[in-house]
């Protein structure tokens, strides 16, 4: 499983996408909130969504602090 920023999308809300296999999907984490919104998905399975939320959920303070890094916010 892969998942990164693209760096030219600094304009939008904190968000990760991420891979596996052929699937692919980025989510949109709302800081105030501590919550995930499922933006766009592709042959996502789902233990295989289930397993992303988690990863997503355990590292959400991480993510949120590498994207403002990221993009100097």
């Amino acid at each position: 499983m892969a998942a990164f920023f693209y760096s030219n999308e600094g304009n939008e809300p904190v968000h990760i996408h991420v891979e596996k296999g052929d699937m692919e999907c980025k989510y949109w984490l709302v800081e105030k909130e501590f919550e995930i919104e499922e933006v766009f998905a592709h042959g996502l399975t789902p233990s295989a969504r289930r397993e992303i939320k988690r990863i997503i959920y355990q590292h959400f303070d991480y993510i949120v602090a590498e994207w403002k890094k990221h993009f100097k916010k």
